[in-house]
């Protein structure tokens, strides 16, 4: 009995151990997640181009992510453009959906994007639809944005697009500097004055606590005269945007 008794132990022992060491070592299975986020900026820029006529901005999110990899959300933030076009919409809303996922070491992220500026009261609607779709490799990443609308009311834009290059670096000890460069292209006969490019350098710190700070210069190419405030501010200029931010 004790020859059969002793094997037999040890064979359930080893079977327990590797039981454990699996579960472990198993990825762990994707969850769904309600999230929300506030903060404020220095000055919302967008793109490159100030928002908020190169003053402060309040914004706030809420994020739904469902474990097959669908997610939608919403985002808002104050701001000035609108008003100094003529209209009267003191927030721009967005609301978009769509699918993460991966190939092997690639993921990608494709979705639907709408910018809402209700009660805009402009002659050429500011509201857009775009499509988008980008890849992530290691730290780089390139979205392409699609215009399925008229592009941020600019007359006859429809299929207007914007390419973003970026990357992620991981400072370690909570900080991230993340170099970005885009390309705005503005379709129409009479919008080619419009299209610019725009790059940024953020340095990002986690605070904990769901809290994070950023300090960001960014800037334009823009024409003077393409992207102006009524009191002849350059909307477009390089500066350096402070934020500050709070998701939970």
């Amino acid at each position: 009995m004790k020859k059969i008794l002793v094997p037999s132990l040890i064979a359930l022992a080893v079977s327990a151990l590797a039981s454990v060491a699996q579960a472990q070592t198993a990825p762990a299975a994707p969850e769904s997640s309600l999230s929300f986020n506030a903060g404020v900026v220095t000055d919302y820029r967008y793109r490159g181009i100030s928002q908020s006529r190169l003053k402060p901005a309040v914004q706030g999110g809420v994020d739904y992510a469902d474990k097959s990899g669908f997610y939608v959300g919403a985002w808002g933030s104050s701001i000035k453009w609108i008003k100094d076009a003529g209209g009267d919409a003191p927030i721009e809303l967005d609301l978009y959906g769509g699918y993460k996922g991966a190939v092997g070491d690639v993921a990608y992220d494709v979705g639907f994007l709408r910018y809402q500026y209700s009660g805009n009261k402009l002659e050429v609607s500011p509201n857009t639809n775009e499509i988008y779709g980008a890849v992530t490799y290691g730290m780089f990443t390139a979205k392409y944005s699609h215009a399925t609308s008229n592009l941020f009311g600019f007359a006859d834009s429809k299929k207007s697009g914007y390419l973003d290059l970026s990357a992620t670096v991981d400072l370690g000890e909570g900080y991230s500097l993340v170099p970005h460069v885009g390309r705005q292209t503005v379709k129409g006969v009479n919008n080619s004055d419009f299209s610019y490019t725009d790059y940024a350098l953020t340095l990002g710190k986690d605070l904990g606590n769901g809290l994070s700070a950023s300090a960001a210069v960014i800037g334009t190419n823009a024409k003077t005269d393409a992207y102006v405030s009524p009191s002849d501010k350059q909307l477009g200029k390089s500066t350096v945007v402070l934020g500050l931010k709070y998701a939970f």
